[in-house]
């Protein structure tokens, strides 16, 4: 049976995305100077505006107009003929400290008052679901349709900033439809490539370079055959683009973010949150045992769900999926990811360790699967565990 995917990436001058690293810039500013800060920070962008509000309880004092303003410029938009850059927007905030009715959970769990157990010390940040998501498809332990997706916005960047393809703006999207085969991949369908550009440039030439310098950089050569589809700038123009073109909000592209479709989402956003929020850590970890689970080879595919209530540390409910792939049964599965994977959340944060400033780095190209980052929730350190259990 043939079936079609598609995944799709944006660039870190995609408006959602320049607000994505706007909040994780703060978070690691406040991070680095109070590592127990509790932080849910938001941006809204147009034009003209940066906009960040949120809650925020923290010891540490840090510029948040600074910091906006730097990472504005370090994404690209550092000249007024864009129509948005660093010097000229109008930076404005409206931050308040951390509900005490939130943070009275957070402070002590429900289990605390009776177990005293250090792992029981915290509860989750609010309620919800989770998913980690892991195939052996890619190196990346992705779909390749997400990969690709991501590499192409990543070559994108890579190319303006470089000057190869100096007449690139900083704005841009992907996206990649691949072909299955009774669960194979057979081929790339389609490529669709949307860049911000200099006016002067011809739209033969956007097309000509994109295809040789981006498309056929990323992707490899043996899915590309005599029918596959490329679309580059489809509309024919794409001059105005970034805040100007389109307004943006942290926390919009929670696909793009994690599994490109392939697997589930839950139901909040990565950045800006400090660990204690389990939207954030509790995917992380659940990437974390998923992987480990694929690498082990105890399934080829491996998708687990994770529930929380707010205030409270031990997760509601765990599953996890193997779609038929797995060595042993999904039930079976599950008992050892309870015993080898604790995902209580400050159990998360010890062993990932993720009060440390790293999440800027994240919040363009994914979360997941990169290679090109030493992230604590892409190793590989439990397979050994996993195939002795």
């Amino acid at each position: 049976m043939k079936k079609l995917f598609t995944s799709e990436s944006v660039t870190e001058g995609h408006p959602d995305k320049v607000c994505d690293q706007i909040s994780d810039n703060i978070l690691d500013h406040i991070l680095e100077k109070d590592p127990d800060a509790r932080v849910a920070c938001e941006t809204v962008t147009t034009t003209g505006l940066v906009l960040v509000v949120g809650e925020i309880s923290t010891k540490a004092y840090v510029s948040i107009e600074d910091i906006a303003r730097k990472t504005i410029k370090e994404i690209g938009y550092d000249d007024p003929s864009l129509g948005f850059d660093y010097q000229n927007v109008a930076v404005l905030t409206s931050i308040i400290e951390q509900s005490e009715d939130i943070a009275m959970g957070v402070n002590e769990a429900y289990e605390y008052k009776s177990t005293e157990d250090k792992y029981d010390k915290i509860g989750a940040g609010d309620q919800g679901m989770v998913f980690g998501f892991a195939s052996d498809e890619t190196e990346e332990l992705l779909p390749v349709s997400v990969v690709y997706a991501q590499k192409l916005s990543k070559k994108l960047a890579e190319v303006r900033k470089n000057g190869t393809l100096s007449w690139l703006r900083p704005d841009g999207k992907s996206q990649v439809t691949v072909e299955y085969e009774d669960n194979e991949l057979k081929r790339v369908d389609s490529v669709v490539i949307s860049c911000q550009h200099d006016p002067a440039i011809d739209l033969e030439e956007i097309k000509k370079e994109i295809i040789d310098k981006v498309i056929k950089a990323v992707i490899d050569e043996k899915y590309i055959d005599e029918d596959t589809k490329i679309y580059v700038n489809p509309t024919g123009k794409f001059v105005i683009g970034g805040p100007k073109g389109d307004s943006g909000l942290t926390g919009r592209k929670i696909i793009a973010d994690a599994y490109g479709g392939y697997s589930k989402s839950g139901g909040g956003a990565f950045s800006g949150k400090d660990p204690t929020k389990v939207d954030r850590s509790a995917s992380y970890m659940a990437r974390y045992a998923a992987k480990n689970i694929v690498s082990a080879k105890l399934a080829k595919r491996c998708e687990i769900g994770i529930s929380y209530a707010i205030g409270v540390a031990k997760p509601l409910s765990i599953y996890v999926d193997t779609f038929g792939t797995g060595k042993y049964s999904d039930e079976k599965l599950t008992q050892i990811v309870n015993e080898v994977f604790d995902f209580r959340p400050q159990a998360i944060i010890d062993n990932l360790k993720l009060k440390n400033p790293i999440y800027r780095q994240t919040a363009a190209y994914g979360h997941f699967g990169r290679n090109d980052l030493d992230l604590p929730w892409e190793r590989l350190d439990k397979v050994d565990q996993l195939k002795d259990m």
